[in-house]
């Protein structure tokens, strides 16, 4: 078994591994990374559509799924993921290219032939390939998202993809049960970060938007529209939280294919409950009626990039009895990363000062340093283990801390490596 490394080398983006199983060629992701606004897209290395045999996206998130219909220009190569992880690859993708016109190699006419090669597998349904099977398991990550197990030439690989194996309020735990490895593929996004534990950042966001209800305020919690809104409304409803809260933008889109997959959720009630009281809006008199009145508005753009998330910035930051709190990974270069360091906004062309009350919260997707160790930990057998998914330095230092405390060949790889088990 040899696994090519096509992205995710020392960056978190652009992921792609190519595994040859004896002349099988499975493709674990093909994402796109968008770097700072105005600079095009990247993507990982080209592989030939006829010299694969399937296509594995282990969730919908555009930096594992966002180059896969370029794939399909002429190409008909299956295409495996579960349910919610195809229906959301493709809204993201649909808003993808409405965003970015024509900045990506394909169009409508590819996605579509893509999904028509779509084939829809459930956790732990293993799948043969030629001289391969593979299958998927529990990430933690978003609904319907999977790491990838491999098997070949009695060999195993193990390719986590982006994973938290606590899970959430919203998701079950990873699925780490999966016996003796001979490669793990593992990502490093925060592996050099200890999170503070999940329970003190909801009763922190909780203890927030009370305070800021109760000084008549509208607080604002710009978040991604998979997982992240649904989350924070999980977490204000299962609070008791007497206020209105109002949800906005691709947020809604995304509760409508959470709805139709509820068996991917850890408690389909909760969900339930959270999104059939929140207020749905859905045009632009509803959204200036909404924030009249004490309230909490969940929208999209996470990093304050674009989406309804700019028209509220620019209504509720400059009156202090407001807050903003961000619950969503802030970028290098984006208005809410901006917003972190400065206090400022840019609005019509100029930088002014925010008067409302910000606060920053950690509600990661992905396992931080102690989750990763955990993991490793519970790894069974002696396999090779690929550092990915995170910064030069953290990819590096990941793999020299697995090889001092487990003795495991660890290495953060290039771009365009071969590794052979």
């Amino acid at each position: 078994m040899k696994v090519k490394v096509l992205g995710a080398a020392n960056e978190v983006g652009r992921s792609g591994f190519l595994v040859d199983c004896d002349g099988t060629n499975l493709l674990l992701d093909y994402g796109v990374f968008f770097g700072k606004r105005g600079s095009p897209p990247q993507y990982p290395l080209h592989v030939k559509p006829k010299d694969l045999d399937a296509i594995i996206i282990t969730h919908a998130h555009l930096d594992h799924s966002g180059n896969v219909p370029s794939l399909f220009v002429s190409g008909n190569t299956d295409v495996y993921a579960t349910p919610p992880t195809l229906d959301l690859t493709q809204l993201l993708i649909e808003d993808m290219l409405k965003i970015t016109r024509d900045a990506q190699p394909y169009g409508l006419p590819e996605l579509n032939n893509m999904m028509r090669n779509a084939k829809e597998i459930g956790f732990k349904q293993k799948i043969k390939k030629g001289n391969a099977t593979f299958e998927l398991r529990e990430s933690g990550h978003v609904i319907g998202g999977s790491s990838v197990l491999v098997e070949s030439e009695k060999k195993k690989l193990f390719y986590t993809g982006d994973i938290k194996t606590h899970g959430s309020r919203m998701l079950r735990e990873a699925d780490l049960d999966i016996g003796e490895i001979d490669m793990l593929i593992i990502e490093s996004t925060y592996s050099q970060t200890e999170q503070i534990p999940r329970k003190e950042s909801e009763k922190e966001l909780i203890e927030f938007a009370n305070e800021v209800m109760d000084r008549k305020g509208v607080l604002f919690i710009p978040s991604f529209s998979v997982e992240r809104s649904q989350e924070i409304a999980c977490i204000l409803r299962s609070s008791n939280f007497k206020h209105k809260i109002i949800m906005d933008g691709m947020a809604l889109k995304v509760n409508d294919i959470i709805f139709r997959h509820p068996s991917y959720l850890r408690d389909p009630k909760v969900f339930a409950d959270a999104i059939n009281e929140a207020v749905a809006i859905k045009d632009h008199d509803s959204r200036k009626r909404a924030i009249e009145d004490p309230c909490v508005v969940i929208s999209p753009a996470g990093m304050l990039v674009g989406g309804n998330a700019t028209y509220y910035l620019q209504q509720l930051s400059f009156d202090s009895k407001n807050g903003i709190a961000l619950v969503s990974y802030q970028g290098e270069g984006t208005p809410g990363k901006k917003l972190l360091e400065t206090g400022k906004v840019n609005t019509r062309g100029r930088d002014l000062n925010v008067s409302a009350e910000v606060k920053q919260f950690q509600f990661s997707g992905h396992a931080d340093r102690l989750e990763l160790f955990d993991l490793v930990k519970k790894i069974q057998g002696n396999p090779k283990v690929l550092t990915v998914h995170g910064d030069a330095e953290s990819c590096e230092k990941f793999s020299q801390e697995i090889h001092e405390q487990f003795g495991l060949d660890a290495h953060a790889p290039s771009v365009d490596e071969i590794i052979s088990i």
